[in-house]
């Protein structure tokens, strides 16, 4: 099944790549498409578990378009930059 999730705070490769790491160590997972431009999260997972991976994004700081607002908000979008750099550094070490 085909998953499409909206999210805030995509900046780069370093986002996306943190996002793929961390929602394919999920076994219901087969395969992540990150739209950066867009801010779309692609899941190819098992059916029923859209909630379950918009609670992952949000806990790593990609919140669901619209979820979020004032603290929250900004609690997500420094978790995001803090997800940002450990993907940057990532792709650093695995170049």
């Amino acid at each position: 099944m085909n998953i499409e999730i909206q999210v805030e705070n995509i900046k780069c490769g370093g986002c996306a790549g943190t996002i793929k790491k961390n929602l394919l160590k999920d076994s219901r997972v087969s395969g992540v498409d990150v739209d950066i431009e867009q801010g779309v999260v692609k899941i190819d997972a098992t059916e029923g578990v859209r909630d379950d991976f918009s609670d992952v994004l949000l806990k790593m700081g990609y919140p669901e378009t619209g979820t979020t607002e004032g603290i929250a908000a900004a609690k997500a979008k420094a978790k995001s930059f803090v997800s940002c750099a450990v993907g940057k550094v990532d792709n650093m070490v695995n170049k």
